[in-house]
């Protein structure tokens, strides 16, 4: 089951949820809380429509979110002089599990026999 670690990397102004290095974990779709550090609904608005496609295989890449393996969303609140709030930059990292790798690994020998 495809495991999602969103932290959060940079802010700009001052959010009253997150510091930097704050995680949330999601595994399938439950939000392991756990493991999570804090939820804020303006920044879960903003990554709810990637957590769906990251999980599912889509790279990064393919939907401008990255150049490399880890992708990149921005909270929607604006920050000032907008908002007495701030943004904060997430950095999304895939964790894949091990034996979904392995039976990745032996369809494509498979295939290729």
């Amino acid at each position: 089951m495809e495991k999602l670690i969103i932290k959060a990397i940079e802010i700009k102004g001052k959010c009253p949820v997150f510091k930097v290095g704050d995680k949330i974990v999601i595994e399938g779709p439950q939000v392991k809380l756990e493991e999570t550090d804090a939820i804020c609904t303006h920044a879960f608005a903003s990554l709810i429509p990637y957590i769906v496609a990251l999980r599912k295989g889509v790279k990064p890449s393919e939907i401008g979110l990255g150049k490399g393996d880890k992708a990149y969303v921005q909270c929607l609140d604006p920050g000032p002089p907008y908002t007495d709030g701030g943004t904060v930059i997430f950095e999304i990292t895939v964790v894949r599990d091990e034996t979904e790798k392995s039976m990745e690994s032996s369809e494509r020998s498979n295939r290729r026999s």
